[in-house]
């Protein structure tokens, strides 16, 4: 018990009742608990140097514990107001998962207002900034480690989506959100994090959809968000990687810059074969290449029903399942959010029209550029 002893001492400085049996949360004797001071130290007080990425959720720092151990730590946005007993129960949760494409969660510091994640820290950074960053990268992604890190999202998505209890819905797949270790296994990171933020926190229930290129539809429009909104996020992210692009690229003439829009007109036309990244050569697979595009495309497709489970997803990348046999309707795409956007504005003076989603900076989040700090009017979570 000697690890819970500051957190004891916490409670009682902080104004919460000292009585409370954190050792009656289900699972808590394995989340190892630690101080500010010692994440401190290990961050080097949190310096910028030491400083790997930052997202809706907070800012993540590459540590030092006193045995030697690196890990990244979460530092969680201000937002986060749970209570020390609702804040451990949720980790409890989720340190309780585990998968070999999710990424590992070592424990957390709960100290007063502070309340950050401590990871195992992973050493090829994310898809972001090794396949599609403009930095340089050592990493050679051939088809077959585009492959394997496609299908171990699929079924790392899939786990939390049907085995885990409660299912989880990530709410933030992009690639920035996919880490890879030493052998470029893909560990998606941030799952269950939307589970330690209160539901009325709208605005970081935003700051979850990143770049608008990843959002679904019904997501920017109505503040519905369920799996099927993974799944859309999820396709996306295939046609990225199989595509080596950026799901948006405004430096591109106009009808390239959107992914999925110029995917789908290829797909239309029977050419989706020129969106292949052409940096593939000697192992690629372009029938297989092909197929994993069209299950993109029918992950994004704009009516929800008709998007495929995860686990089906998963059975399509590995031949399971025949991608071909599937119907693909057209995908909720950027330009027609783009419109909805027009429409609102000509509205904005309407008494009776209703603005659903706007950014904190009184921009629209149907704009082109990256939307991490925008707030929607509500959110509500379905399944």
């Amino acid at each position: 018990m000697t690890c819970f002893s500051f957190i004891f001492k916490r409670i009682g400085c902080s104004g919460q009742q000292s009585d409370q049996h954190l050792e009656d949360i289900p699972g808590i004797e394995n989340v190892r608990i630690y101080s500010y001071k010692e994440l401190r130290n290990a961050t080097g007080d949190f310096s910028l140097t030491n400083k790997v990425g930052e997202g809706g959720f907070g800012s993540v720092y590459k540590g030092k514990l006193k045995d030697g151990k690196i890990v990244a730590v979460k530092v969680l946005s201000s937002e986060s107001r749970q209570g020390v007993p609702e804040f451990l129960n949720e980790i409890a949760v989720i340190s309780g998962i585990e998968h070999e494409n999710l990424v590992s969660l070592h424990g957390c510091c709960v100290e007063e207002t502070h309340r950050i994640l401590v990871y195992n820290y992973l050493e090829n950074n994310s898809l972001a900034q090794t396949l599609l960053g403009s930095g340089c990268s050592n990493i050679q992604f051939n088809w077959r480690t585009r492959v394997r890190i496609c299908i171990g999202v699929a079924r790392g998505l899939a786990f939390l989506h049907e085995e885990v209890r409660p299912h989880i819905v990530h709410r933030d797949i992009k690639a920035s959100n996919i880490l890879l270790d030493k052998d470029l296994t893909p560990k998606i990171s941030d799952f269950g994090l939307a589970k330690l933020l209160p539901p009325n926190i709208t605005h970081v229930s935003t700051r979850v959809a990143g770049t608008i290129g990843y959002l679904a539809p019904e997501y920017a429009i109505k503040g519905q968000v369920n799996r099927k909104s993974d799944v859309y996020s999820f396709g996306v992210l295939l046609l990225e990687i199989v595509t080596g692009r950026c799901n948006t690229n405004t430096r591109l003439p106009y009808d390239e810059q959107f992914l999925l829009e110029r995917t789908w007109n290829l797909y239309e036309h029977g050419e989706i074969a020129n969106i292949i990244d052409t940096s593939l050569t000697d192992d690629l697979d372009v029938d297989e290449a092909c197929k994993f595009l069209k299950v993109g495309l029918l992950c994004t497709q704009d009516t929800v029903k008709l998007r495929p489970s995860m686990s089906n997803v998963a059975r399509m990348l590995t031949d399971e399942k025949d991608v071909n046999l599937e119907k693909i309707t057209k995908p909720g795409l950027l330009s027609d959010l783009m419109e909805l956007k027009v429409r609102n504005q000509n509205n904005v003076n309407d008494p009776h029209t209703t603005s659903l989603v706007t950014s904190g900076h009184g921009s629209s989040l149907l704009s082109s550029e990256n939307t991490t700090h925008a707030s929607m009017t509500f959110t509500v979570i379905s399944d």
